[in-house]
């Protein structure tokens, strides 16, 4: 069992980068998903904070992109509730008020960018291959640590059984 979730994840972490999109705003749903779809992510969005997490319990994504004001939640803490689903999926925090309190807000909240509406495509796909690379080397690391302890692991384990 271990070992075929362990393959799931590193499966999933190999695909194609899965964003969920989540604003309110349904232009601006719509067309940051359309763009982002474009330059070959694959997309899905959420209206609210709610079926953001009903569908992050059901899916996995590399990344989400949550907008501050949402009807049922506020952005900041909707990122610790995506934290809890996910744990290392990145946090794209976007705002149309941007202010410093916000943006210690969104640190202390666990975002991994925060960027001001109207953002600029070329802004938002480059934080996005950013982030992604980052999560991809942090993955590697882990598979890397892992790999070293097992092989020490089984090393140990036959040199045990041969003193017996």
């Amino acid at each position: 069992y271990f070992t075929s979730f362990i393959q799931k994840w590193v499966d999933l972490m190999d695909a194609v980068a899965k964003i969920l999109v989540i604003d309110d705003d349904t232009p601006i749903r719509e067309t940051l998903s359309l763009a982002l779809e474009t330059a070959g992510f694959k997309v899905d969005s959420a209206k609210n904070g709610q079926e953001a997490i009903a569908k992050s319990n059901e899916n996995f994504y590399n990344l989400a992109i949550v907008d501050w004001r949402l009807p049922d939640i506020e952005g900041t803490k909707l990122l610790g509730e995506l934290k809890e689903t996910t744990p290392r999926m990145a946090k794209i925090l976007l705002t149309g008020f941007p202010s410093l309190n916000n943006t210690i807000d969104a640190v202390n909240n666990s975002a991994d960018a925060f960027l001001v509406k109207p953002v600029k495509l070329e802004a938002l796909v480059s934080k996005i291959k950013e982030l992604l690379e980052k999560q991809k080397d942090e993955k590697d690391y882990s598979e890397n640590r892992m790999t070293n302890y097992l092989e020490t692991r089984v090393k140990m384990l036959t040199k045990q059984d041969k003193g017996r």
